[in-house]
C-alpha cells in the first residue's frame, strides 16, 4: 500500500505543475496567475475540492499520445465563497495553450451538470488558446456541449465569467451566453477573429489590446460588465458580485442585518437644480437613499446616458436601473436601452427587486438611431420591464416625457409602487416643443410671437409639468419630498416582500432581438 500511495502522491504533485515550471514562470512573466493560484484567491481557504485531476486527453493525432498532462489543461472541482457553495473551473494556459479538447470540455460539462442539480452558481475563470486544433471537430463538439449547458442553466443559477487571458473564436460564445464577464486591463481579450484575419479581410491594423482588449469591450461593444484593474481586482469583483445574488432562481438574496436608524435624507431636499435643464449626477441620489458604500455598478463605462447595478436598502438586494442627467440628458438610445433590459432581465431571473430613478427627456432622435434600430432595441427594455415580477418601484426625480415615461417601469406597464418628487415633470414633451405645436397658429399671429410662444410655454408647464396630474389619475402613488426617498422605499419593499404574480400558460414570450 506505502508504494501505491507514493505513486498517488506523485501523480497529485504531477498534476499540480500543469505544464511544468517554465511554462509557469512564463505566466508569471506575463502578470498572470496560474489556474491553480487563481482558485486558491478566490475560495474560502481550505474549500476547494477538485474534481477530474487524472483526466488526460484521448488524442493519438500528430504525435499526441506522447504528450499528455493530468487534468488536461483545466482545473474543475467545488468549493465555498464566503460561505456559499460554487462549482468553478479554471482552464491552465500552461497545458497546451489552455486550448480545449474533448476531456477537456467533458470536465466543464460535469460540473456545470451538478451545479444545476445543486442549484449553485458557475464560476468560470477563462485562459485559453481555443479549440485544441490537433483534434478537430471534436474540440468543436466540446465547445457546443458547453454552450448547450449554459443556456439550460440560463436563469436557473448565476454564471459568472472572469476572462483571465486569450479567448478567442468559438470560445467567446460560453461566456457572452453568461450572466456577467469580467476582463482584466492588459492581459485578457476577447474576439471572433483575431487581427490577423482582420486584416486579411478587411485590411485594418489592429492590435489585439485594440480589437478586444477590456478597455474596449467595457467602452465600445459592452460586452464586459467590468475592466478589471489586474487579476486579483477581477477575483473581488466576483466575490462582491456574488454577494448580491441567490444561489439559484429558487431562492432570495441574502440580506445583511440592518439596524433603523433615522432615515430622512434632508440633502435631497436642495439636490435638484432650479434649472430643468441643468445636469446633476443620479449617481448621488443614489448614494443618499440607499445603504452606505453599498452600489455595486455594473457596465459603468458603456450607455453612461443610463446607470444600472446592484446596491442594498435596508441590507435588502435591489438592482438598481437609473436615468443619468448629467450624460446626454439622461435619453434612452440603443445601448442603454439594450443594457438596462439586459439588467433587468437578469434581476427578474433570481428574485432581486428593481428600483427605478427615472428623469428622461425621452428616446435620442437621429437617423443613427433609427437605422440602428431604436424602435426594436427600446423595446427590448419595455419588455423586460412588463415581463418581471419581482417588486417594481419607481421614483421619478424630474423629467419624465413621451414614450419614454411608459419604458421606464411605469404604473401601466405593472410598476407596483411609483413615487414622483414635487420637482417631476410628466407630460408627453416639453412646455417649449409643446407651445410650439398646440398654439403654433396664435404664436405666428400674435404681435410679439417670442412673448407669446412664452407665455403659451408657462400655460403648458403650469398644467402638466408637473406631478398632480399624474397623481389625480392613480399613474403616480405619492408624490413625497425627496428627503422622504429611503423611508418610503423601505417600507414599500418590505410591503412587497410576498409578492406573488401568475402569467399566462405559455412555453416563452418572444422579445424582439
Amino acid at each position: 500500500m506505502k508504494t501505491k500511495i507514493e505513486l498517488l502522491q506523485d501523480k497529485v504533485k504531477q498534476a499540480q505543475t500543469g505544464g511544468g515550471a517554465v511554462r509557469i514562470e512564463s505566466q508569471h512573466k506575463k502578470g498572470k496567475l496560474t489556474a491553480r493560484e487563481r482558485i486558491h484567491f478566490l475560495m474560502d481557504e481550505n474549500s476547494f475540492e477538485e474534481i477530474g485531476m487524472m483526466v488526460t486527453h484521448r488524442s493519438t493525432d500528430f504525435g499526441m499520445e506522447r504528450e499528455k498532462y493530468l487534468g488536461d489543461g483545466v482545473v474543475t472541482g467545488y468549493g465555498n465563497i464566503n460561505g456559499r457553495l460554487v462549482y468553478v473551473f479554471s482552464q491552465d494556459f500552461t497545458v497546451f495553450g489552455g486550448s480545449l479538447s474533448e476531456t477537456h470540455a467533458e470536465k466543464i460539462c460535469k460540473i456545470m451538470d451538478m451545479a444545476m442539480k445543486n442549484g449553485a452558481p458557475v464560476i468560470g475563470l477563462n485562459d485559453s488558446g481555443g479549440a485544441r486544433i490537433q483534434e478537430g471537430v471534436v474540440s468543436l463538439g466540446g465547445y457546443a456541449d458547453i454552450f448547450y449547458r449554459n443556456v439550460q442553466a440560463s436563469g436557473v443559477v448565476p454564471q459568472l465569467s472572469a476572462i483571465m487571458g486569450p479567448c478567442a473564436g468559438g470560445a467567446v460564445y460560453s461566456p457572452a451566453i453568461t450572466d456577467f464577464i469580467l476582463m482584466v486591463e492588459n492581459t485578457s481579450y476577447m474576439f471572433v477573429t483575431g487581427p490577423n484575419v482582420v486584416k486579411t479581410v478587411t485590411h485594418e491594423e489592429v492590435t489585439s489590446e485594440e480589437l478586444g482588449g477590456a478597455s474596449t469591450h467595457a467602452t465600445k461593444s459592452g460586452v464586459t460588465h467590468f475592466a478589471c484593474a489586474n487579476e486579483l481586482d477581477a477575483i473581488n469583483h466576483v466575490k462582491r458580485l456574488l454577494s448580491y445574488m441567490p444561489q439559484n432562481c429558487e431562492e432570495t438574496p441574502l440580506s445583511l442585518p440592518y439596524t433603523p436608524s433615522e432615515e430622512s435624507r434632508p440633502g435631497l431636499n436642495t439636490l435638484m437644480p432650479v434649472n430643468a435643464n441643468q445636469p446633476y449626477d443620479i449617481r448621488t441620489v443614489i448614494a443618499e437613499v440607499m445603504d452606505a458604500d453599498s452600489f455595486l455598478e455594473v457596465h459603468r463605462e458603456y450607455a453612461e446616458n443610463i446607470v444600472v447595478g446592484f446596491s442594498r436598502l435596508a441590507g435588502r438586494s435591489i438592482g438598481i436601473v437609473a436615468n443619468q442627467p448629467a450624460y446626454l440628458a439622461g435619453v434612452l438610445d440603443n445601448h442603454a436601452s439594450t443594457k438596462a433590459a439586459r439588467f433587468v432581465r437578469f434581476c427578474d431571473c433570481f428574485n432581486i427587486p428593481l428600483l427605478v430613478f427615472e428623469d428622461v427627456p425621452g428616446f435620442l432622435p437621429g437617423t443613427d438611431q433609427e437605422w440602428n434600430g431604436i424602435i426594436n432595441n427600446g423595446a427590448k427594455l419595455l419588455y423586460a420591464f412588463s415581463e418581471a415580477t419581482v417588486p417594481r418601484i419607481t421614483v421619478i426625480t424630474r423629467k419624465a416625457y413621451g414614450g419614454a415615461y411608459d419604458v421606464m417601469n411605469s404604473k401601466h406597464i405593472g410598476a407596483d409602487m411609483n413615487y414622483a418628487w414635487p420637482s417631476a415633470e410628466i407630460a408627453v414633451m416639453g412646455a417649449k416643443g409643446a407651445a410650439e405645436i398646440i398654439f403654433k397658429k396664435e404664436i405666428s399671429t400674435a404681435e410679439n410671437p417670442e412673448e407669446k410662444w412664452l407665455e403659451k410655454e408657462k400655460l403648458y408647464s403650469d398644467t402638466f409639468a408637473n406631478p398632480y396630474r399624474a397623481a389625480e389619475r392613480g399613474f403616480v402613488d405619492e408624490v413625497i419630498e425627496p428627503s422622504q426617498t429611503r423611508s418610503k422605499l423601505i417600507k414599500a419593499f418590505k410591503m412587497l416582500e410576498n409578492k406573488v404574480v401568475n402569467r399566462p400558460r405559455r412555453k416563452h414570450g418572444n422579445i424582439p432581438l
